[in-house]
């Protein structure tokens, strides 16, 4: 089974930013640390974005490569497919890095074109909380 991982999405406050990234450039996160676990991520795994405190979306993760330049820290390179995929809203406080995400605590995918993806995140967010979705 698959192992995620889960970032904040830092600066983007919706969703179409992260899209509007993905199209213009090769999409690398860049991290300090190394996942030490990275087989298993490239195993089917994922990068879950916290957009705004919920994980709407993920990237499905295609490569980890540590670089390693003389004289300066070494530093982790994530690749990305450039599939976005939305996800169902799932809350999430603040953290710093990234963390591991076991796929049973992953949200799961919204279905292409109908159901939850044609609502708001922030009003299904609202209609979960209340119990109404």
């Amino acid at each position: 089974m698959a192992l995620h991982l889960i970032k904040l999405c830092v600066g983007v406050s919706e969703v179409g930013e992260l899209s509007e990234w993905v199209e213009k450039r090769r999409p690398i996160v860049y991290t300090r640390m190394t996942p030490k676990r990275s087989n298993e991520i490239l195993d089917g795994g994922s990068l879950y974005w916290v957009v705004k405190g919920q994980v709407l979306v993920r990237h499905p993760i295609i490569g980890i490569e540590t670089i390693e330049e003389a004289g300066k820290k070494s530093r982790c390179e994530i690749e990305l497919s450039k599939d976005v995929v939305l996800t169902a809203p799932q809350p999430r406080r603040p953290f710093q890095g990234w963390r591991y995400l076991r796929a049973e605590d992953a949200p799961p995918d919204l279905p292409a074109g109908g159901g939850e993806a044609a609502v708001p995140s922030d009003l299904a967010a609202q209609l979960r909380s209340l119990g109404a979705w």
